[in-house]
């Protein structure tokens, strides 16, 4: 296991510059629509599986107008995440992406990560998914969600670790997916 990740909060919302255990730097921040062409940079550096275990399905390339509509959030029911170089936005190669969405009903978000395989196991993930758990707890939401390829044993013992419990799902052979209950009246059966 690497060298714990250094943080130093910044006094914007959700910002914080990071150091991993292998001394790059990166700041962590809200999405913003400059970064929309920084996605698509970071996007073709992915490989063709991590592509497959974040979308479960292949892609090869993400269009522009995809990498808009990541970008351009609804605050109110929507949070994204990147862990970017530490430049401007839009400037920096985003190596990592958290993101929620309050679901209809607006009591359950669901969420997505990525986080590149030259980032991977040096905590990152980790600290991202407890940022989008505390969002999801200043919501006030019931549940946090998300679908995993049940091939993705690295994300699902993350999440595991984290306190999210698994469901099958019956009409979709390969995928899991975890839940966390975010109040203890929300508690899942």
């Amino acid at each position: 296991m690497s060298a714990p990740i250094q943080r130093r909060s910044l006094p914007q919302p959700w910002c914080q510059n990071i150091v991993l255990g292998d001394g790059r730097a990166l700041h962590l921040r809200p999405i913003a629509p400059l970064d929309a062409d920084a996605l698509r940079h970071g996007f073709d550096l992915l490989d063709a599986e991590e592509v497959r275990m974040r979308f479960m399905h292949p892609m090869r390339e993400m269009t522009p107008e995809f990498a808009r509509q990541l970008t351009q959030l609804d605050r109110t029911r929507d949070f994204a995440l990147v862990a970017a170089e530490p430049l401007p936005p839009g400037e920096g190669l985003v190596g990592a992406v958290v993101r929620a969405s309050i679901a209809e009903g607006g009591r359950r978000a669901e969420f997505a990560i990525i986080v590149a395989r030259v980032l991977a196991g040096q905590g990152l993930g980790r600290l991202l998914m407890k940022q989008v758990i505390r969002w999801a707890k200043l919501k006030r939401l019931d549940e946090l969600y998300g679908d995993v390829l049940d091939e993705n044993t690295g994300m699902l013992k993350l999440a595991e670790s984290l306190g999210f419990r698994r469901e099958h799902l019956a009409d979709d052979r390969g995928v899991v997916r975890v839940r966390l209950a975010l109040r203890p009246s929300a508690a899942l059966h």
